[in-house]
């Protein structure tokens, strides 16, 4: 199967779960079309845009940072990621992103159902 990039369905979320500005999400593939995953999207952030704090109960979301700068809030305090790193919220924790750089923050976002 090929899904081209003008199939995949894009919109654009103000103060996504909370957060400040927008947020662009491009689904990679419906919700319903894949096994064991409830998100597999690239989300885009423009600077001072942010995604509020969400939990994961029941599942586990991977962000891996692919350009662009953030700082990422969890239980232990804020933590700066930046293009490479991998972000992996699970288990009941709660997480937030935040893009504290003057470039565009990209990251693939992967939720998988435990």
């Amino acid at each position: 199967m090929i899904i081209r990039k003008d199939e995949m369905k894009r919109t654009v979320r103000n103060e996504m779960r909370g957060g400040t500005g927008h947020v662009t999400v491009t689904n990679l593939m419906d919700e319903g079309t894949m096994a064991h995953t409830r998100l597999f999207s690239t989300l885009t952030l423009e600077a001072g845009c942010s995604i509020g704090e969400h939990d994961h109960v029941n599942e586990t979301e991977y962000y891996w940072i692919l350009s662009g700068s953030g700082i990422v809030t969890e239980a232990d305090g804020e933590k700066e990621v930046g293009a490479g790193d991998l972000v992996v919220t699970g288990g009941g924790a709660s997480h937030a992103i935040r893009n504290s750089g003057n470039e565009t923050l990209v990251l693939l976002a992967l939720i998988i159902l435990d």
